[in-house]
């Protein structure tokens, strides 16, 4: 049996061979274009009047002022409400098109991989679409509230590079968990793996995360994201159901 480092490392791999294939070039064009567009379309219309909000919200804070006096903030103090809508819109592009890919693509990309790589799984419905777009309203609302809890440590410019990848690391795999699974799982298999795998799920979320905001390579992370993630998935449950009879009936059972 394959461990979970190795099933990790394959399903990044695979990720990159089902991307290249011709029947994912529009899928890994059109959800990342909608969520660009949506939000160019938002800033272009807000950008000015946002920026003028947060920055006088967060000037009645003693605290921020107080922290505009020292550098690097006293760079960008006078920019502030700016600087704070160019952190975030990146991660509101890729939030986005998470979203569209759980929600309108995954059907379509797991039936790709599955009908590719692994034929044999039977398909035994563990989740439905009901289901999955309730997670995927779930998971943006834990998101919100991950936020939430965090914001202090925004005001702190050394977590900037950490917390954008943390928090979408945590909404990817919350995300596209359900959508690799819920076609072929069992309702017992899809809640064993979430259960064993929240490292190596958390994990891959966060390396999607990570590429998310390289040049270029960002544009392809949502969806090779969500193959890695189908890989993952359906390559733990074929190892889950190779499994002795004896050990995988009281694992689940569990």
């Amino acid at each position: 049996m394959k461990t979970e480092s190795t099933l990790l490392a394959h399903a990044l791999v695979r990720g990159f061979v089902s991307l290249a294939h011709p029947r994912m070039l529009l899928l890994m064009i059109w959800p990342v274009m909608v969520s660009l567009l949506l939000w160019v379309a938002l800033a272009l219309a807000f950008w000015a009047r946002a920026a003028q909000a947060i920055d006088a919200a967060l000037r009645q804070s003693a605290l921020v002022e107080l922290m505009f006096e020292y550098w690097p903030l006293a760079l960008i103090a006078a920019h502030i409400g700016a600087a704070v809508l160019a952190l975030v819109f990146v991660p509101l592009v890729l939030v986005t098109a998470v979203l569209i890919i759980g929600m309108f693509a995954m059907p379509i990309m797991v039936n790709h991989v599955a009908g590719r790589d692994y034929p044999e799984l039977d398909r035994r419905r563990g989740g439905t679409a009901a289901g999955s777009a309730w997670n995927s309203l779930a998971s943006l609302a834990w998101l919100a509230a991950l936020a939430l809890v965090t914001l202090p440590l925004w005001f702190f410019p050394l977590s900037w590079p950490v917390l954008p990848p943390v928090l979408l690391g945590y909404l990817n795999q919350r995300v596209f968990r359900y959508d690799a699974l819920c076609e072929h799982a069992s309702e017992q298999e899809l809640a064993l793996i979430v259960h064993d795998d929240r490292g190596p799920l958390f994990g891959l979320g966060l390396i999607v995360a990570l590429a998310g905001h390289v040049p270029v390579l960002g544009f392809f992370a949502p969806v090779y994201g969500a193959l890695a993630f189908i890989h993952y998935g359906l390559g733990r449950l074929r190892e889950l159901r190779s499994a002795p009879i004896e050990g995988a009936s009281r694992r689940a059972s569990e």
